[in-house]
């Protein structure tokens, strides 16, 4: 068993990007195969929320799979302190594959064996990467990817809990539709995504899955642990579709900022100027919700309507509780 290298003081731990960049690109893999395991057997949900993980207090998991015709209903688990994937079936069954000393080819193949000793079956569609350089061969072929230090792998768990928690938390703020705050494994970010009833049409040629994703208008908020063109752990927002003249918005705190990207807007807010100030959490929301509220206005959401300060939509209980530590004034 790992014991954590972070400490309850760090509320935001440093994960610095070329130090765990290798055992991210063999997790970001692992956590491929597991995604595809979940869109082959999951419950078909709007957006695609029954193939994502979630934050778990030992790691990341997927919703119960499996349906009442084709069973059993089973879960995989990244258990980040014993280092294991865990899968679970409501039949009393256990497997364990070790993350450890594996190519992404060997994960592969144990957890195919995994599945199939609980009676579920393993087959996924398209068992190769999604959208990255490697996407032409097929996981069980994959001998290149095999670095896996535990140490680096646990201590991208703990940002990913933590940033978790400060995204429930803005996620809370908003009585409309909303997803869970989820892990996507085709992009390797977190992220929660607010909506407005309004249904959006998608642009010619845009791809099934992308249609699901964006299918009524929305603003994104997450964070992710950076790329070669972005190479820091980096606080995101954006809103789709995006409505003229938001990059003119002012974001909060005074070091976030617009980029452009594909011919549109993105707000940034850098990880790490976020743990080093005196507040990371408050800095964090701060951002969250000025993104949010530049696209809202613009796009002519009924903001007051759809906030629901601390969780609470009770007017009359409204009314009398203090507002949370971290959140701005109220509109």
């Amino acid at each position: 068993m790992t014991e954590s290298p972070w400490t309850p003081t760090e509320v935001l731990p440093a994960i610095p990007y070329e130090e765990w960049r290798p055992t991210r690109e063999t997790l970001h893999r692992y956590l491929q195969i597991v995604g595809k395991i979940a869109l082959a057997r999951g419950i078909r949900r709007n957006h695609w929320w029954h193939m994502t993980l979630r934050n778990q207090p030992r790691g990341w998991s997927t919703v119960e799979l499996g349906t009442a015709q084709q069973g059993p209903l089973f879960t995989c688990e990244f258990d980040f302190f014993d280092h294991v994937l865990r899968i679970d079936t409501d039949h009393g069954g256990q497997a364990l594959v070790p993350l450890t000393d594996q190519t992404v080819a060997s994960f592969y193949s144990q957890t195919q064996d995994a599945l199939r000793s609980l009676d579920v079956d393993p087959h996924i569609a398209h068992p190769h990467p999604y959208d990255l350089p490697d996407k032409e061969r097929p996981f069980a072929e994959d001998t290149e990817h095999k670095t896996y230090m535990p140490e680096h792998a646990h201590r991208a768990f703990k940002v990913y809990s933590q940033v978790g928690r400060i995204l429930e938390e803005f996620s809370a703020s908003f009585s409309g539709k909303v997803s869970p705050v989820q892990v996507f494994w085709h992009t390797f970010d977190i992220a929660t995504q607010r909506y407005s009833p309004r249904q959006i049409p998608a642009p010619e040629g845009m791809d099934e899955a992308t249609r699901e994703s964006y299918s009524r208008e929305q603003i994104s908020s997450g964070f992710w642990f950076g790329d070669p063109d972005t190479p820091e752990p980096t606080f995101y927002s954006y809103t789709y579709p995006e409505p003229k003249g938001i990059e003119e918005k002012t974001l909060r705190p005074e070091p976030a900022r617009w980029v452009t990207a594909r011919g549109s807007h993105t707000a940034y807010y850098s990880y790490d100027e976020a743990r080093m100030s005196d507040d990371p959490v408050g800095c964090a929301l701060a951002f969250y919700e000025s993104a949010y509220e530049a696209g809202a206005e613009l796009a002519k959401w009924d903001h007051a309507a759809l906030a629901c300060w601390d969780g609470i939509t009770d007017p009359l209980l409204r009314s009398k509780e203090p507002l949370g530590r971290h959140w701005p004034e109220r509109p």
